[in-house]
């Protein structure tokens, strides 16, 4: 039995073959609209977040250690793209990570699809891409659930590793959301109904008619005499039985009188 032989690249190359690489799907990043009004303000905390929108782009001078909040309105059908550079000082002692976060309106933290969501960079390095890629807002859920929901989300930039000598040292942080998709992609559109009416009623062109009423049971032709099968009848007998036992019963226990 011979042994198959496995050629590499080059050895494929120099025999005068070609390999067929796969494409490659790049995604396109996301631009600042023409004429949006830049941020170049950040907030502390999820209640002074500051607003942004699609398109938007955010440039803010901070500080190494600070939290940076951002809040953005997400409505049915979008699927949103965070994408963040921070420029970092030259004078650095080690290496540092930085996370993108993005919560819902109940501060539940959302995961993200794709991007570089807590890249390391090394004290070289002079700035760290950052990015986040949401899931497909819905337009309703379970309760159980932490599917993404209409409303407003909240973007929060830091590090979350340095050393201590490298706090405070000043960052520049550029910033951009785009927004993908507008209406829900969820539900369908019901064309026809799922189970035919076969069975129609009619069309009533006039005044229904009344409704005959019903006889009394309990009296004779309107008459005093209550019927037999009443229960005013066999009351009245009960009564008029148990009158007569009382008296034969009392006649027989009663002691005769002595003259």
């Amino acid at each position: 039995m011979r042994t198959p032989i496995i050629r590499g690249g080059a050895a494929l190359a120099a025999a005068g073959l070609t390999l067929l690489a796969a494409p490659a799907t790049a995604t396109a990043a996301p631009t600042p609209s023409p004429g949006a009004t830049p941020v170049t303000r950040a907030g502390t905390s999820f209640l002074t977040a500051t607003g942004i929108t699609a398109g938007q782009p955010v440039r803010v001078d901070a500080s190494t250690g600070d939290f940076l909040y951002w809040s953005f309105p997400a409505s049915a059908g979008q699927r949103h793209e965070i994408v963040a550079t921070v420029s970092l000082p030259k004078a650095r002692t080690g290496a540092s990570t930085w996370t993108v976060e993005v919560f819902d309106g109940l501060r539940r933290r959302q995961a993200c699809t794709a991007g570089a969501q807590t890249p390391t960079v090394a004290a070289s390095a002079g700035s760290v891409a950052l990015g986040c890629t949401l899931r497909q807002v819905r337009s309703w859920a379970e309760p159980w659930s932490a599917d993404p929901l209409p409303g407003t989300y909240y973007v929060r930039l830091s590090v979350t590793d340095l050393p201590e000598a490298d706090l405070g040292q000043p960052v520049d942080v550029e910033l951009l959301l785009a927004a993908d998709g507008e209406g829900s992609r969820d539900d369908g559109e019901l064309k026809a109904p799922l189970v035919p009416n076969t069975r129609a009623g009619a069309v009533l062109t006039g005044d229904p008619a009344a409704a005959p009423a019903e006889a009394d049971d309990d009296w004779f032709d309107g008459d005093w005499l209550p019927a037999l099968g009443s229960r005013w009848a066999w009351s009245t007998v009960g009564g008029a039985l148990a009158a007569v036992a009382g008296v034969v019963g009392f006649a027989l226990t009663r002691r005769p009188r002595r003259p």
